[in-house]
């Protein structure tokens, strides 16, 4: 079990990262590595010692390791070693398109290959000594948490144990049918090649622009939602617009790869999912989830996903009442699956 006394509570944030966070953010290496096709990929770690065990996160979709920095510095009050990467595209790893703005991949498996190389290089290198191979933990939003899944179906027990922060499964397309969605996807794309060499934003999508807090849907922590806006604000660097259609369509791919390969699994995983979540398909968190307990009865436990009633997407950042039962979940499950 954690110690809440080491969770940052909203009413005292501000003078909690001014006055503690960012000075400890000054130990953090930020380093970098080559991702596929020779693209940089940004990373921050905390390393402690070989002794403690180590925690790779992998942010969602517009993310930076320097939004994460309250939650790195909870988990290394924890004794974890953290390692966190930016992924191709967004935060401080490198764009891939000449508007820097746009969200792109060319595969989605891309983000995976170097999340594995991450885990097999800059991780592995501080404990590689070691008699015994030690692995890393795993947390994950969003999708990151896509990713994680498509990870660890690609590069089998490369990961002690993961919690997955309301995985991007499968995108909410509200009303739309899936199906419906995957047709208008696939029918913009190949308008898009015939007619241009650069990828387009999809329907509705435009470079960054900060939403009010009373317009998002992310969270409905005001604090933690200022303290991002601000962020993005001082750093513009690490801004990213909405996605384009072919980040889209392979998106959609990545779900139907994911739950082709679900039995390649050899992870204990867990799910939280947020019950008022209007980003991602909570149906497809279910579905995964049963499908992976049949599989193994010790993952998913329960069969179904961990419901955070009333919380929304960005659990990892919410009002204190629901990121603090996510952060205990968190560390419950990494101890249950703690073999060392």
């Amino acid at each position: 079990m954690s110690d809440n006394k080491l969770i940052s509570q909203e009413s005292k944030l501000k003078e909690h990262i001014k006055n503690v966070v960012e000075k400890w953010w000054q130990q953090v290496n930020l380093g970098e590595f080559t991702g596929v096709d020779d693209i940089r990929i940004n990373y921050a770690s905390f390393y402690l010692d070989e002794n403690k065990r180590d925690l790779v996160i992998s942010p969602g979709r517009c993310e930076s390791f320097f939004k994460y920095k309250e939650l790195c510095y909870y988990f290394s009050q924890q004794g974890y070693n953290i390692y966190i990467l930016d992924h191709r595209g967004q935060g401080a790893s490198q764009r891939i398109l000449s508007n820097k703005h746009k969200g792109y991949v060319q595969e989605f498996d891309h983000y995976a290959q170097d999340l594995h190389t991450f885990i097999d290089t800059i991780v592995s290198s501080k404990n590689n000594l070691n008699a015994v191979k030690k692995l890393p933990y795993l947390l994950a939003h969003s999708m990151g948490g896509a990713i994680a899944l498509r990870m660890l179906e690609l590069y089998p027990k490369s990961i002690q144990a993961a919690l997955l922060s309301s995985p991007m499964l499968a995108i909410n397309s509200g009303s739309i049918p899936s199906w419906l969605a995957k047709y208008l996807t696939k029918s913009a794309q190949y308008i898009n090649k015939v007619m241009s060499k650069e990828p387009w934003y999809f329907l509705g999508q435009k470079d960054y622009q900060a939403t009010l807090f009373s317009n998002n849907n992310l969270m409905q922590s005001e604090v933690r939602y200022q303290h991002f806006i601000d962020l993005y604000q001082n750093q513009p660097e690490i801004q990213l617009g909405g996605v384009t259609i072919h980040w889209l369509n392979e998106a959609i791919k990545a779900k139907g790869a994911i739950f082709k390969s679900i039995r390649n699994i050899k992870t204990p995983i867990r799910i939280l999912q947020a019950g008022n979540d209007t980003i991602v398909d909570n149906n497809a968190q279910i579905a995964f989830c049963r499908r992976l307990h049949q599989l193994n009865s010790q993952y998913c436990p329960d069969a179904h996903p961990l419901v955070i009633i009333n919380a929304r997407h960005e659990l990892l950042f919410e009002q204190d009442q629901y990121r603090n039962e996510a952060l205990n979940y968190c560390l419950e499950w990494f101890d249950v699956n703690d073999l060392h």
